[in-house]
């Protein structure tokens, strides 16, 4: 009697039996059905939850979407973390790779891709996360100019490239739209002078002119890295109140899944 008790139990627990049964959850399948519920889960709290990207050169107009968009409703948004990259415990890299990049350049870097990895990956708490920028733009555009224009050198690349080719593999930093704000060099040279931080006043518009470049190369021509997500793409070379007008009449292109798609 007693073997036969210990076979059928046993039996019972390599099937996995169903909820309020005690012994739900044994066994191979029980393990199996477990993974699934958690894979299940996670599918569906993605499909809940959505990242959009405003992406351009410095002084495109990013923070004054961020700010048009904070007050929707079940939106949140991250700024990029400037305030970090000009205060690391007293210091400013930022500032100094303004001053001199071929110095600089891996060291605010470094931290750029840590703090905007963080950005990523910290919990979200609303149906739609708007960002400021990305990971990727931080690899695809300021890493890449730097070694492009000759003051990063190759291995300090190289080693970049392998810490974010191994946060691509491993962590999810995926996005769901891009909006890229298309400036010309000139209006975003122009935009710095009249916001006059400190860090960027001596920023030259050649520096501007290659950011543009490597976003244009990017975002728009199809070059030699990936684009993670849909791309729209908002002509922002306006004054304040046209931008605004911009982004209202956007506003069911940028929020609604229904609208993201690749290509025109």
């Amino acid at each position: 009697m007693l073997l036969r008790q210990l076979r059928s139990w046993a039996a019972r627990a390599l099937q996995g039996e169903g909820p309020g049964n005690p012994t739900w959850g044994g066994g191979l399948r029980g393990m199996q059905r477990r993974a699934w519920l958690q894979d299940k889960d996670k599918e569906n709290e993605k499909e809940k939850k959505a990242v959009i990207c405003v992406e351009g050169n410095i002084a495109s107009g990013k923070t004054t979407c961020l700010e048009f968009f904070s007050n929707t409703r079940d939106i949140e948004v991250c700024p990029e973390p400037v305030s970090k990259w000009r205060d690391v415990r007293g210091h400013n890299p930022l500032g100094l790779m303004y001053q001199d990049a071929s110095r600089w350049g891996l060291t605010l870097q470094t931290y750029v891709q840590l703090t905007m990895l963080e950005r990523h990956t910290c919990p979200q708490t609303s149906a739609v996360r708007l960002m400021e920028r990305s990971i990727h733009s931080a690899r695809y555009i300021f890493v890449e100019n730097l070694y492009r224009s000759g003051k990063m050198p190759e291995v300090d690349y190289v080693v970049l490239s392998e810490w974010f080719d191994w946060i691509m593999r491993n962590i999810d930093v995926s996005l769901d739209l891009i909006v890229y704000l298309r400036t010309s060099p000139e209006t975003c040279h122009q935009r710095l002078k009249m916001r006059c931080r400190e860090e960027e006043k001596v920023i030259p518009l050649e520096y501007l002119d290659a950011i543009h470049h490597l976003y244009e190369e990017w975002l728009i021509k199809g070059g030699p890295f990936p684009v993670p997500a849909p791309v729209l793409v908002i002509e922002a070379d306006h004054d304040l109140q046209k931008m605004l007008e911009l982004f209202e009449q956007n506003r069911n292109r940028i929020l609604t899944p229904g609208n993201w798609k690749y290509g025109p």
